[in-house]
């Protein structure tokens, strides 16, 4: 709704429709910026968060931590293997043991963990984030999208193990921009580096230096991608025109870059030789300065090396993938889920809809019978035996003698009722298991017990089951490494909470099924 100018005394008019949206190109501006927004959130989830920890560590500030974090696994890993867990957690407790000092080194090795372990979002199923933003569609009304990402991921190494990588989203909130064109943010940084240099401003060129370092990772994040697409299907993969295009266009990159990193190693030398006649603090940081971009420019023509090795095998790759996936044998075919795919799409239909798809099922589903063998005795016994009268009802049928079973659970069903209350959690407010057990104890003193098992039991919740029988949300626990601090039970402190379930998706599924 629009005000009217301070000058203007008609009364407003409404509109008849819709106001329309500002246009693509701003809304898509504004879909960026709160893409880029999200990345961020997660980081600073942290700082919230870090009060749940069972002890003091507001003195900690987390979020200095993760971006830490991700500046580590970007420059520690390879392009075939990435960063080793433990060799991350180790570089971290300096930065972690510098915001207090006074702390045990316990404690900051686990602050370092549970940092590391929040940014791979270990407690997710699928290990991502999301968020909800909107946008105008051409005609003008609101739409809202699901912008699901990662910022650290664990990805299996060739020589065994589990190693982490750094997401394009992670990298992107390390250099501040979000969906940059890989190339064309490379060339302007080491252009900007170039002229930093030549200014003798090698405070801001150092920043401008690790900038373009994160971008080599990020291009050759994107041919790695490429390949290990590859690997698993060779026709997902544009081979014909995109990644051809791709590696023409890496390779007169790396080119340029090796010329133009040249000439950088060539500026920072001269910089380094002029700072003999000034004072001797300065011409002491000038040398400490050049030193480090030396390194950094070192390392970005290693990666263009590595990277330049990747690109020229990529073809080789790519027809020996081509060759091996065309003569493997075909995967067996999954299972049939009978309440999924059969039960839950035909009970809302009529009777008349439904038997013609069990008539399709069973006929086919049954499989073949295999015939027992006939002997001539057994063939002329029946052929000469008289059919034998049977009345028109059928045989009388004998009453069941019915025994009552004794009811031996544990739990009433009162019981039940108030632990499925008590469990019965806002999706935006999870709580420990000690909460829950000290507030069940207060009801009940066997209630406790009942909380203890269905907590353990959404530890490992049946995701796909609930999603196929069209539940709405989802109890889940989430073991975060506080140990339980209770009278009766021990172990670890769960933390319970409540996952709502896509149930648009879920009717989309079972329509598409029907």
């Amino acid at each position: 709704m629009t005000s009217p100018a301070a000058t203007d005394t008609t009364p407003p008019q409404l509109s008849a429709g819709p106001r329309p949206a500002p246009g693509p190109a701003a809304d898509e501006g504004l879909a960026r910026r709160l893409r880029a927004l999200a990345c961020t959130a997660p980081l600073h989830d942290l700082d919230v968060r870090k009060a749940n920890l069972a002890g003091e560590y507001s003195v900690y500030a987390m979020a200095e931590v993760a971006l830490s974090a991700i500046d580590l696994v970007t420059l520690n890993m390879d392009f075939d293997t990435g960063a080793d867990h433990e060799q991350i957690v180790a570089r971290l407790l300096p930065r972690v043991a510098a915001q207090a000092p006074h702390r045990p080194a316990a404690e900051h090795e686990r602050v370092a963990r549970w940092v590391l372990e929040n940014l791979i979002n270990v407690g997710s199923v699928d290990r991502g984030f999301r968020a909800v933003y909107g946008t105008f569609a051409p005609d003008g009304t609101y739409v809202r999208r699901d912008y699901d990402f990662k910022l650290l991921e664990e990805v299996p190494g060739y020589g065994g193990g589990v190693y982490l990588r750094t997401t394009d989203e992670a990298v992107n909130v390390l250099v501040g921009a979000l969906d940059t064109d890989v190339t064309s943010a490379q060339i302007a940084a080491e252009v900007k580096l170039e002229v930093l240099i030549r200014r003798g401003r090698l405070a801001d060129a150092q920043l401008a230096a690790e900038q373009a370092r994160y971008r080599t990772v990020q291009y050759s994040e994107t041919l790695r991608k490429a390949l290990e697409a590859t690997r698993r299907n060779v026709r997902a993969v544009d081979w014909l025109q995109a990644v051809p295009d791709m590696i023409a266009e890496a390779l007169d990159h790396v080119a340029d870059r090796y010329r133009h990193e040249n000439a950088i190693l060539t500026n920072i030398r001269k910089v380094r030789d002029e700072s003999e006649a000034v004072s001797d603090s300065k011409a002491g940081e000038h040398k400490r300065r050049a030193a480090e971009l030396v390194d950094i420019v070192k390392d970005c023509i290693r990666r263009h090396t590595q990277l330049q090795s990747r690109l020229l095998e990529a073809g080789p790759l790519f027809r020996a993938e081509q060759d091996r996936q065309a003569f493997a044998a075909p995967t067996a075919r999954a299972g049939l889920d009978l309440y999924g795919q059969l039960v839950a799409p035909l009970l809302p239909l009529p009777a008349e809809q439904a038997t013609r798809v069990t008539d399709a099922f069973f006929a086919r589903g049954t499989g073949l019978r295999t015939p027992v063998s006939v002997r001539v005795g057994d063939l002329v016994d029946i052929l000469l035996t008289p059919p034998m009268e049977r009345e028109h009802l059928g045989a009388e049928m004998p009453e069941p003698d019915l025994i009552a079973t004794p009811d031996d659970s544990r739990f009433s069903e009162e019981q039940l009722a108030s632990a499925m209350e008590l469990l019965d959690l806002p999706a935006d407010a999870p709580r420990r298991l000690s909460g829950l057990l000290a507030e069940a104890r207060l009801r009940d003193r066997e209630l406790p017990y009942l909380v203890a098992l269905l907590a353990v039991h959404a530890a490992s919740p049946p995701v796909g089951t609930a999603y196929r029988q069209g539940e709405e949300k989802l109890l889940f626990a989430v073991d975060d490494g506080t140990e339980l601090d209770d009278e009766e039970f021990g172990g670890a402190d769960l933390i319970v909470g409540t996952a709502l379930l896509d149930a648009v998706g879920m009717a989309a599924d079972r329509k598409e099924a029907a």
